[in-house]
């Protein structure tokens, strides 16, 4: 590892400043374009040194465990808090068209919806057992070294305050010296608590962590490698006017507001739609929304999450019919033949995206869909295969879920011309 002297002139796909050089491209965490920095490059990555010219959208990050490792810093859940905000937007914007360009889409990118501090509802902590009882906290960037966090600026207030009770049923759960994970979800009337862990629980563990669960008044339910160890109460979430109650570690989108605008989007675009499939649908994020104006066929893999979407719907007055259907989309893609019958859909798979399905989509006569995703590249690569099949892209919104990451989540609406 040398020394160098380095410029830097923007962000890269994670984040990093990039610094040009004869050599190539040397990507340095924790700066900004504009910056002049002494950093230890080793090949094509560089460790921070020192700022020995701050750039001027060079910003104070609010969180104290921000930054290159030192005694208190180094978590590895932000990447750029040191970034003046109107650089961040612009950078993040710009994900998701560089995304499009590079499937030669030309699309109006929306402005980026922004995220606020302490919305997060949403927080998967790395814990594992010391000699002092569990440390708590996130991974370093690139690391399974844990760094214990007395909080979190982007996690809701509600998560923040739990953090002391987080700690002591770490302590509880943690019986072997793996590390494990525990997931928080900030839901009605208290939080959602899913250990996923690589060591199993004796009986006299079992007790102890439900004990200790019980002294936790902000702790609704404790679930063990999805086992439910106790549920005092039901967690609930509100999809539009839809009480659901979530599977334990089922998967949440990761903010309120987010999901809000994601589901007015969605709702917006599909509200002429009699008929309505909702793909990858989860515990009913979008179907249930959908379902106060339209008939709507939910369609996905996770058993828990489908019986979880069903049971809402049918105890709740006012919907139009909800039929569900528990199916690998990956495996057995609904074929033309099924999807003739609605006239809207929405889509909203795991990263990966939705390559198969929509190849079947493109060839359909859905008139509406609107396409949900975390991944800008492989939603691009879906856009793509549905603009080949005659569908005409009318708006992309980038909606700024995961404060100061480098992910951003996108709902794209399409729409077939009349023929």
């Amino acid at each position: 590892m040398s020394a160098q002297k380095l410029t830097i002139t923007r962000l890269g796909g994670q984040g990093d400043g990039i610094a040009e050089t004869p050599d190539g491209q040397i990507f340095v965490p924790f700066t900004v374009p504009g910056d002049v920095v002494n950093a230890g490059v080793e090949k094509s990555r560089a460790s921070l040194i020192a700022v020995l010219e701050p750039s001027p959208d060079r910003v104070t990050p609010p969180c104290p465990h921000f930054g290159p490792d030192d005694e208190n810093a180094g978590c590895g859940g932000c990447a750029l808090q040191h970034v003046a905000d109107d650089v961040y937007r612009d950078w993040k914007r710009g994900l998701v068209i560089a995304a499009l360009e590079s499937r030669n889409i030309a699309a109006d990118v929306a402005p980026l919806v922004s995220c606020e501090p302490h919305t997060r509802r949403r927080v998967v902590f790395a814990a594992r057992r010391t000699d002092k009882g569990a440390i708590l906290g996130f991974n370093r960037a690139a690391s399974h070294q844990i760094v214990k966090v007395e909080t979190c600026i982007v996690a809701t207030q509600r998560i923040n305050q739990a953090l002391p009770a987080l700690r002591r049923l770490a302590t509880a759960v943690a019986v072997g010296k793996e590390a494990f994970r525990l997931s928080v979800l900030d839901a009605a009337p208290g939080l959602d608590l899913a250990v996923d862990a690589p060591f199993k629980l004796g009986e006299p563990d079992r007790l102890r962590i439900i004990s200790a669960v019980r002294a936790e008044p902000d702790v609704a339910r404790l679930s063990f490698n999805g086992e439910i160890l106790i549920e005092k109460q039901p967690p609930e979430l509100e999809f539009g006017k839809v009480i659901v109650n979530p599977p334990p570690g089922g998967f949440v989108q990761a903010s309120r507001a987010a999901e809000t605008v994601m589901g007015d989007l969605v709702t917006g675009h599909l509200k002429k739609s009699k008929r309505v499939v909702d793909l990858f649908s989860g515990s009913g994020t979008f179907a249930l929304r959908l379902a106060e104006n339209s008939h709507v066929h939910a369609v996905e893999a996770d058993g828990p999450s489908l019986a979880a979407l069903d049971k809402a719907a049918r105890r709740t007055q006012g919907l139009k019919p909800v039929s569900v259907e528990k199916r690998d989309l990956f495996r057995r893609p609904l074929m033309l033949a099924e999807l003739k019958t609605y006239q809207g859909l929405v889509f909203d798979p795991p990263r990966a995206g939705a390559e198969v399905q929509v190849a079947d989509i493109a060839r359909s006569t859905v008139k509406h869909i609107a396409a949900v995703s975390c991944n800008p590249v492989t939603l691009a690569r879906d856009l793509e295969i549905l603009i080949k099949g005659g569908y005409k892209l009318t708006s992309v919104t980038p909606i700024d879920q995961f404060l100061w990451s480098s992910h951003v989540e996108v709902v794209a609406l399409l729409e077939r011309p009349k023929r």
